[in-house]
């Protein structure tokens, strides 16, 4: 069983150093691997950063993260990203990183991801250029996290995580203004964790949004935003499969069993 702690917008700064730390410090009790789903910091600044990076620095268990859109509002998000890797945390944007735990490999691919709507009210490649760059630009980061999950799949992972700032499905973003719906989240998203498949997608951004979703092709979504969650952290429990279902590879769903979601454990409560 490969236990996965998730949570996203965070968005830390320097009245909030130390407040997570606690929480995290459990996380080898509970879990293998802690994502981070974007909006670490408030307005990403190099200082709020090095608040983040503070706060999971030397953890028991390897930390991955992509960033969220108020992590690019100061306009510098490679200073972020440098500093939350001196941190040893693994940034994702359009790759995918493998982690070797004592329960199996978990292979982690990640894009922010962007906005543009879900199927028959989504936007389209179509007008002036500054709407056709805003699709092409949800459509890249799609494009990327496929492209991640499927050399993910070619590698033999255990289990492949999709982990993005920007959801995939609409169903968790059920409890916001449906006007913004379309800033929320892409289906195109979705279509590229159901072509190269995955056990688990996760993300953040909406706040008042719900926690459950699946994508059509059956891969569970859960929205980790901490307004959502109300925990430093959720653990995702995930079973690894027998040999002789080893091997699953890019172009289909992993196919793992989903044992258990969301299981007390400590380090849940801030």
């Amino acid at each position: 069983m490969i236990r996965v702690a998730a949570v996203g917008d965070i968005h830390m700064g320097p009245d909030s150093r130390g407040a997570l730390r606690p929480a995290f410090d459990t996380l080898p009790e509970c879990a293998d691997i802690l994502l981070l789903a974007g909006d670490l910091t408030r307005h990403g600044t190099p200082e709020e950063a090095r608040v983040v990076a503070e706060e999971v620095r030397d953890l028991a268990v390897p930390v991955v993260a992509v960033l969220g859109n108020h992590d690019h509002h100061d306009d510098r998000p490679e200073e972020v990203t440098e500093i939350l890797q001196d941190a040893g945390v693994h940034v994702l944007e359009g790759r995918a990183t493998v982690v070797s735990t004592a329960h199996g490999r978990i292979g982690v691919a990640g894009t922010k991801g962007f906005g543009g709507g879900f199927v028959g009210r989504n936007a389209g490649e179509f007008g002036e250029p500054i709407m056709k760059e805003f699709v092409r630009y949800s459509r890249r980061c799609a494009d990327g996290l496929r492209r991640s999950l499927e050399e993910l799949g070619e590698q033999g992972c255990e289990v492949r995580v999709a982990l993005t700032h920007f959801s995939p499905v609409p169903e968790t973003l059920a409890g916001e203004p449906l006007e913004i719906y379309p800033f929320l989240g892409s289906y195109l998203l979705a279509e590229a964790i159901d072509t190269a498949g995955a056990d688990l997608a996760v993300h953040g951004h909406a706040h008042a949004g719900s926690e459950h979703g699946m994508t059509s092709g059956g891969v569970r979504v859960r929205n980790v935003a901490q307004p959502v969650i109300r925990r430093a952290f959720n653990v995702y429990h995930l079973q690894t499969p027998e040999p002789a279902a080893a091997g699953t590879g890019a172009g289909a769903p992993a196919g793992h069993a989903w044992q258990s979601a969301d299981d007390p454990a400590p380090g849940f409560m801030t």
